[in-house]
């Protein structure tokens, strides 16, 4: 054998041994290789059997969520207390002075302005449609205010040109700093009566009429004081505290008392209690049948109480007259006036508002009184009055 032959089989043989060594090594790391991820495949398996039967969170987004809206249906979180609400309110407001920093003074003042009057933003959309159906809206709130803002101040126990006053005034300065298409904007039936009530014990409007509009004057205005100190403090929602049963309970009982109350005008009773309670104003009524009373005022109020809900019923029923019911009132002021300067029923014992100062009324700045024996009661009806307004 020569010896180059003899060298090419000892490489031959060297290769083979190598090649088999090589492939033996990598067998055993696949085995190994396999091995571990079958391992933790198990440990997968067997960790997702034990969530599944001990009813843990299992990563599914769904059924997560589910969990959490159950959990929170069962165990809802606890309102946020007073306090708290408190503070996020003035945090908000300070959050937004804090935005306004940021932007020119020219934007700050015109939002402010804006802000401050509406009628400059929601003008500038203003059509004929609309001010057709704010014609109408105006034509109904002034056949009624004039004879409601008369009979407010009655129940205030005030001259009648005092609920003019009020009535006028306040939907004015409405149209031009309010949104709100449903709130009421003026006088009230409650809180008049709630004034009389209250402030008849102090003072008899009937024996010192001037010291009794002095302790009005003073709680208006006492009243339009908390209530701004509620708006800039953001505390509207002391609302959501006051019970809606006592409201509605509130409400009904004084419109109870109204009623009642008006049954002196209607029936033409001459002598009548000052007392709001309910047995008081029951035993003025049933003692009214031995004094004198006047058939005249009997027969006009109930004639003009009947017409006003028969054309209320009659404009429920033909949608075509929809307008009726709202210039009702009206009608039946003018046709009562009529009435009452044609046939003279002023002088057959029928009252009548008579003269009404004309103009618009003076400053009473020098009628308020913070000072004397009722400071406090005129601070505590005006609290009552404002949080009565607020709900």
């Amino acid at each position: 054998m020569s010896p180059s032959i003899a060298a090419s089989e000892n490489e031959l043989s060297q290769f083979s041994q190598t090649l088999q060594t090589k492939v033996i090594s990598s067998v055993l790391m696949n085995e190994t290789e396999l091995s571990q991820f079958s391992q933790t495949l198990q440990t997968s398996a067997v960790s997702a059997a034990t969530d599944f039967t001990t009813g843990e969170a299992i990563p599914d987004l769904e059924k997560n969520g589910r969990a959490e809206r159950t959990l929170w249906i069962l165990n809802p979180p606890e309102a946020p207390g007073l306090w708290r609400k408190l503070l996020d309110s003035v945090l908000s407001s300070g959050n937004k002075l804090k935005s306004l920093k940021e932007k020119p003074v020219s934007k700050h003042a015109i939002r402010i302005f804006e802000a401050m009057f509406p009628i400059l933003v929601w003008s500038r959309n203003y059509t004929a449609t609309k001010f057709k159906s704010d014609l109408l809206a105006g034509l109904t709130l002034a056949s009624l205010g004039i004879p409601q803002s008369i009979g407010y101040a009655t129940l205030a126990k005030l001259d009648p040109q005092y609920g003019l006053y009020s009535s006028v005034l306040p939907p004015l300065i409405y149209a031009l700093m309010g949104t709100s298409k449903e709130i009421a904007i003026g006088p009230v039936a409650v809180v008049s009566l709630l004034l009389s009530s209250m402030l008849q014990k102090l003072e008899d409007p009937v024996a010192n009429p001037a010291a009794y509009r002095k302790l009005v004057f003073t709680v208006t205005l006492l009243s339009g004081v908390f209530q701004a100190a509620f708006g800039l403090l953001r505390l509207g929602f002391l609302v959501d505290f006051l019970s809606h049963a006592a409201i509605v309970g509130f409400m009904a009982g004084a419109a109870a008392i109204i009623r009642l109350q008006q049954l002196k005008g209607l029936l033409g009773i001459t002598y009548f209690t000052n007392k709001t309670d309910i047995i008081s104003i029951l035993e003025a009524v049933v003692k009214s049948t031995h004094s004198p009373w006047n058939p005249h005022i009997c027969i006009l109020g109930c004639s003009f109480l009947s017409f006003i809900l028969v054309v209320k019923y009659v404009g429920r029923k033909n949608k075509k007259l929809f307008w009726l019911p709202a210039i009702a009132p009206l009608i039946s002021v003018v046709l009562s006036t009529l009435i009452v300067y044609l046939t003279r029923a002023d002088k057959k014992g029928v009252k009548i508002v008579k003269h009404i100062k004309a103009g618009l009324n003076p400053s009473s700045d020098h009628q308020l009184q913070f000072n004397g024996p009722h400071a406090r009661e005129l601070a505590k009806t005006g609290l009552i009055v404002a949080v009565v307004a607020l709900a």
